[in-house]
């Protein structure tokens, strides 16, 4: 059997005047080199996408995070200036395909953006500029150039005990990279809270009646998924899952074929 594919929603980002629809490369990186999968970077439109014409043809859905922000009217706030950037085709592309991916069990793996996205599609809310508040750290990415150095592992967040991740990785104390000035608000009736940093922002949820893999991670595992042990953990079992369910559509395909 060929490499199993996953679907990656696009950014929408200009360049000398130019619209490009792209994804970072850490993302496709990890899903090739950690994951064991193939990507497909899916284009990023406001209307006209037909979702289940997209997951017909792929085996799993990798949300990546980016620069740009969920828009705030998407979870019945007022935006401002201050929320943004904003990606209005990212949004209108990607919380359509988590959503179809949820109900037809295709595996799901959301990453910072990514798990905002994750709890927005599915009924949360977002708090902005969480550094702001109370008894709340400084999340936001160091200011510096080396990227190696802005994803540095550098902070502790807790896997509760029998959670969907600590079946992958274990429970307890792992150390992250974890880059973000926003945060899950409201969790999602169907969100189960899997983890959590010391300021008790939450870092990662699992779908609690998902029919497959489905998890967002508020931290970067992408990054070092090759090199860090929790991160690629993670990656293989969502390669894992992906495998299994394309594995599951072979007899389905071959039977199309014959007839």
């Amino acid at each position: 059997m060929t490499k199993p594919i996953v679907a990656i929603p696009a950014d929408i980002r200009s360049l000398d005047g130019a619209t490009w629809h792209a994804v970072q490369q850490q993302y496709v990186r990890a899903a090739l080199n950690a994951a064991g999968v193939m990507a497909f970077i899916i284009p990023a439109f406001e209307e006209g996408y037909d979702t289940d014409a997209i997951l017909d043809r792929v085996d799993g859905v990798l949300v990546s995070g980016s620069a740009s922000n969920v828009h705030p009217s998407l979870y019945g706030i007022e935006a401002t200036e201050a929320d943004g950037p904003f990606d209005p085709a990212r949004d209108a592309t990607s919380l359509p395909l988590i959503r179809r991916a949820i109900d037809r069990a295709v595996p799901l793996l959301a990453i910072c953006r990514g798990i905002q996205e994750l709890n927005v599609a599915l009924g949360g809310s977002l708090a902005s500029e969480i550094q702001e508040q109370p008894g709340i750290w400084d999340h936001r990415k160091p200011d510096v150039k080396d990227r190696d150095s802005m994803y540095a592992i550098r902070q502790s967040v807790f896997v509760k005990e029998g959670s969907c991740i600590a079946g992958i990785i274990g429970a307890g104390e792992i150390r992250v990279n974890s880059l973000h000035r926003q945060a899950i608000g409201k969790t999602a009736p169907r969100l189960q809270v899997e983890a959590t940093a010391e300021d008790g922002t939450i870092e990662a949820v699992s779908v609690i009646d998902a029919k497959a893999f489905a998890v967002g991670v508020q931290w970067h595992p992408e990054y070092w998924a090759e090199t860090d042990k929790p991160s690629n953990k993670l990656f293989a079992a969502f390669g894992d899952a992906v495998r299994d369910y394309a594995a599951s559509k072979l007899p389905l395909l071959q039977a199309q074929a014959i007839a």
